[in-house]
């Protein structure tokens, strides 16, 4: 008896969902039949040690910090569990980070976890952003207190419950410190990536010409020191000029804003 080409399709599609349940979950979904053992078994290893390689490598932090065994047991969990939506490499850092946000469940994972990760996550996102460096519309050589400064849009802020920079094998915090930490991630004309550690004036700062509210440098840093309630507003000031300056240095702050 002949069987219809429908039925013929959906023995072929029947067949590959159930090598890939294998592939994914090799302990819990059974290989397909009449497929020799040795065979799956390149294919299980081919494609576990793929993923596995390049988690490793853009998140090589926490591989360090973390034992083969956890490590493991990690990535298997992440293979088995996560619904990617992107079949390109490139995207299964982002693809990690949400694993770990939002499906990870292991009450022995180091608290700061997902805040490391984000961190090292970033540092690959801003390195591969299609976004140009451009100084179109700034002024670079203009006065940065009395003119209206611009964000790179290569630059990002962020802040953090833990000091996720300096986490590694010799220190590895159980709780989080009283004070958050304030990073900007950065990538220069030359298209090499650094980051800077914020106090909390230079994070207000940023934050506000983010908000590209055409205020001057001056009177952004006049706003923080009232909101400081600092008793010598010029102090404030000084060290923002100073601020900047290092921002500008970086391409942090490629210039100030033309006004036609």
């Amino acid at each position: 008896m002949k069987t219809s080409p429908n039925s013929d399709k959906k023995s072929f599609i029947d067949l590959q969902y159930a090598f890939t349940r294998h592939i994914r979950d090799p302990d819990r979904e059974p290989a397909p039949a009449d497929i020799e053992d040795r065979r799956m078994d390149i294919y299980r290893g081919l494609l576990y040690r793929n993923v596995e390689s390049f988690i490793a490598n853009s998140f090589p932090v926490i591989r360090k910090i973390l034992s083969d065994d956890d490590w493991h047991t990690m990535i298997r969990d992440y293979f088995s569990r996560h619904k990617a939506h992107t079949p390109l490499f490139p995207g299964i850092p982002r693809e990690f980070l949400q694993y770990l946000e939002q499906e990870r469940e292991a009450e022995n994972d180091p608290p700061f976890l997902s805040e490391l990760a984000h961190y090292e996550w970033l540092e690959l996102a801003i390195a591969f952003d299609t976004h140009e460096f451009s100084t179109e519309g700034i002024d670079t050589t203009g006065d940065l207190l009395e003119g209206v400064p611009v964000l790179s849009p290569l630059a990002w802020t962020v802040s953090y419950n833990y000091p996720v920079h300096k986490i590694g094998r010799e220190f590895q915090p159980d709780e989080p410190p009283d004070q958050p930490t304030y990073i900007v991630v950065y990538r220069n004309r030359d298209d090499e990536v650094g980051f800077i550690e914020l106090n909390p004036v230079s994070a207000r700062l940023l934050e506000m010409i983010q908000q590209e509210n055409d205020q001057t440098g001056r009177s952004m840093l006049e706003q923080i020191a009232r909101e400081l309630e600092h008793p010598d507003p010029d102090v404030v000031i000084r060290g923002g000029a100073d601020i900047l300056q290092t921002m500008h240095a970086r391409d942090i702050i490629p210039g100030t804003r033309k006004f036609r």
